[in-house]
């Protein structure tokens, strides 16, 4: 095997770039090694164009349980099966950070695959990243990289540290993860979860994340100069001048007219393109409609970009910092949904429907990665009726996997803990019409329905969606860049598409919960990111007063077509008792009330049911593991055995105690037989409770005239 290795230190751990020819039939590969976890990335392009109107790249994210060192799957199968959402997530940040480096002109498809070898205490997404990079910048592949990757997290008590491990990431006071990739002090792409981290203290992660990058780009260009091969020349065919002069003839002097109609959305510019695709047919009926279209949507980028940046003008009408008309509605849908919300933003509409469930009905995830139990999940639809398009339904893909990831990721601080609130929470996020950052509309619709349906949150969350439009020039004098740019809030249609950045923020009036940043250009630099957190901010505190105006606090009760849940608590020693051997016992107390029972290790019991089912098995349960204290009293403990000595009596299904004959009757028993019989119900006292634990009872002290001195 010929191998090459590089290694620079990260964060006092060393990671190594392996280079061999174990894939050598791909364009370029590597292996990247931090502490235990390691990744192979490999990219292929095809040797010929695909055809079609768009760069066709595909970027896999294969998790391998052989890196866990388990035997990983189902009963039945124990092969891997279709991405986890952790794997599609893991691809999805890979897919975001290259994409923009690569021309988007090219038709050749590129296929960037990502296999987990090995992990442990390191996240092997962020190793990932810096694979793809050394693959791609290594090969042949035309590509404008090279970019790195940084997670930066911090502790509440704690300052930011670069490649937090899986154990610091779930301490209890962790509170804050970013995952930044970017390359010549700019960012280019964002993942943040957080406990209402403030937009000071993002600001100070990501500079962190900036110069951790910064090393690492050295590292990569040092590798791509020693051993990178030869970019190939892709031909990228010009647009035709009989293309240009037909537009400029036919449409160009529409143009501002359509895309600047003061209408929302992208049915004028759609109308306008229809026209010029059907006059360049008619000129041109063997000519090239993919470039002549691709022309068309060129014109239209540059002159939303000349129309922000020079004159402070959008599509639509709005100024750089106006949000879209707001409406919230919390509840109304039916009674038969335990909450919803109904969130309008513009032409955004999201409705999003949440059920409660027992603890028995949480998602049992056992993953490459960990193994645990999902108490709340949000899951979001796109269907095509919410763009006036038709499309298959039914099943999900890799953007409606993100948008609930980033939902769900935004909500998960402010919910109450399990001893607070034992339910498991699902929600769906419905898109029923789509102009801008559905996922943003679906963090605002479910807070309205976990407030309607009686979930007491922390506090209400909201997000928003933000653009830019940049030019960029190099200074005459030093050759820096200049930037000109405009920040936009709440991005519609049209500057999601044409725009340079897609920067969606969600968070409390404290702080922000969650960040997911796109671009389509090299990256943002960081000074720009504080205007448009700062932005953000502003529009997010004008949604809550919106959403606090439909529903100002969670509702006192929960829905009654929900179910209940009891939570009791018994000794740990007690939970064999109450399940009984082979599940007998706990089974008949389900099958008698009709109620749910989990019981943790903890002795913590959770009883779900309606109609009074929970409670009627939360008594029998609390009986059965009733703990008797000195001085309590049983007025119809039941007799079980009668000896010479004294007699047995049942306080309940679990406990017994001894009642002495000395203890039965204020004058002396000659025979218990003469005054007790097994069935009998007495009253009886916990006299005292030894060493053992037995119980010693009394009748006389209780009721000292139950039974006649004999003559």
């Amino acid at each position: 095997m010929k191998k090459k290795e590089f290694s620079i230190e990260v964060a006092g751990k060393q990671l190594t770039a392996v280079f061999s020819d174990l894939t050598e039939q791909a364009n370029g590969s590597v292996i990247i090694k931090y502490g235990n976890t390691s990744v192979l990335a490999t990219a292929v392009m095809s040797k010929n164009e695909e055809g079609g109107s768009w760069f066709p790249l595909t970027v896999d994210y294969e998790e391998r349980f052989y890196a866990a060192g388990q035997i990983l799957g189902g009963q039945y199968t124990r092969r891997e099966g279709r991405p986890s959402d952790e794997a599609v997530l893991s691809g999805r940040i890979i897919d975001r950070t290259i994409r923009p480096l690569f021309d988007q002109r090219m038709r050749h498809s590129i296929q960037v695959v990502i296999t987990v070898l090995s992990i442990e205490e390191d996240d092997p997404d962020v190793l990932a990243v810096i694979a793809s990079s050394l693959a791609l910048g290594t090969s042949d592949i035309p590509w404008n990289g090279p970019v790195s990757a940084v997670r930066i997290g911090k502790q509440k008590s704690n300052g930011f540290i670069a490649n937090p491990t899986y154990v610091f990431r779930n301490d209890e006071g962790f509170d804050t993860d970013i995952v930044a990739c970017g390359k010549d002090g700019k960012i280019n792409m964002i993942e943040v979860g957080s406990e209402e981290t403030s937009e000071d203290d993002l600001m100070e992660g990501l500079t962190m994340a900036s110069r951790e990058i910064e090393k690492l780009q050295e590292f990569q260009n040092k590798i791509i100069a020693e051993i990178g091969k030869p970019k190939r020349i892709i031909e990228i065919p010009e647009i035709a001048d009989e293309i240009r002069e037909l537009f400029a003839q036919t449409v160009e002097a529409k143009l501002p007219d359509y895309v600047m109609s003061g209408e929302p959305g992208k049915a004028k510019i759609e109308e306008l393109k229809d026209e010029w695709k059907a006059v360049f047919i008619e000129k041109y009926p063997e000519g090239n409609v993919g470039q002549a279209l691709d022309y068309y949507e060129e014109k239209v980028d540059h002159l939303i970009h000349t129309e922000a940046i020079d004159h402070d003008k959008r599509p639509d009408g709005r100024d750089m910092d106006t949000v879209r008309p707001l409406y919230a509605e919390a509840g109304g849908i039916s009674p038969i949904i335990h909450g919803s919300g109904i969130f309008y933003r513009g032409g955004t509409h999201i409705l999003s429907a949440l059920t409660l469930g027992g603890p028995g009905d949480v998602q049992t995830v056992e993953g490459m990665e960990n193994k645990d139990d999902k108490r709340y999940m949000h899951h979001y639809n796109f269907p095509p009726f919410s763009v006036g398009e038709t499309g298959r339904m039914g099943g999900f893909n890799r953007r409606m996997i993100g948008h609930g990831a980033l939902a769900e990721k935004a909500l998960i601080p402010v919910l109450p803990s399990k001893d607070t609130f034992p339910y498991t929470i699902r929600i769906v996020s419905e898109s029923m019409a789509s102009n801008g950052s559905t996922s943003m509309g679906s963090v605002c619709g479910s807070t309205l329905a976990l407030m309607d349906a009686g979930v007491p949150i922390k506090r209400p969350v909201a997000g928003i969606a933000s653009g830019l439009m940049m030019r960029v020039s190099k200074s005459t004098t030093d050759g820096t860049e200049q930037y000109e740019y405009k920040t936009l809030t709440d991005i519609q249609g049209p500057e999601d598409h044409h725009g340079d950045m897609d920067f969606k923020v969600a968070g409390t009036t404290e702080g922000v919960t969650a960040v997911q940043m796109d671009v389509k250009v090299d990256g943002i630099p960081l000074h720009i990111l504080k205007e448009a957190f700062v932005k953000a901010k502003d529009a997010r505190l004008k949604i809550l007063d919106v959403i606090l105006a439909a529903i100002p606090a969670p509702r006192t009760d929960i829905s009654p077509r929900a179910p209940k849940i009891v939570m009791i608590k018994i000794n740990p020693d007690q939970i064999g008792m109450v399940i009984g051997g082979g599940g007998k016992t706990i089974k008949e107390i389900k099958e008698k009330t009709g109620a749910e029972i989990d019981i943790e290790d903890d002795g913590s019991v959770f009883i779900t049911g309606k109609d009074g089912s929970a409670e009627k098995a939360s008594d029998i349960i609390k009986a059965m593991t009733k703990v008797f204290v000195k001085g309590e009293t049983v007025m119809d403990a039941e007799v079980v055995k009668i000896t010479d000595f004294g007699a047995f009596v049942k306080l309940n299904q679990s406990t017994e105690g001894l009642v002495h004959v000395s203890e039965i009757a204020p004058f002396r028993v000659e025979s218990v037989a003469k005054l007790l019989k097994v069935g009998d119900r007495v009253p009886v006292i916990v006299k005292e409770i030894d060493d053992m634990k037995r119980l010693k009872l009394s009748i006389k002290d209780i009721k000292p005239d139950m039974f006649q001195k004999p003559e």
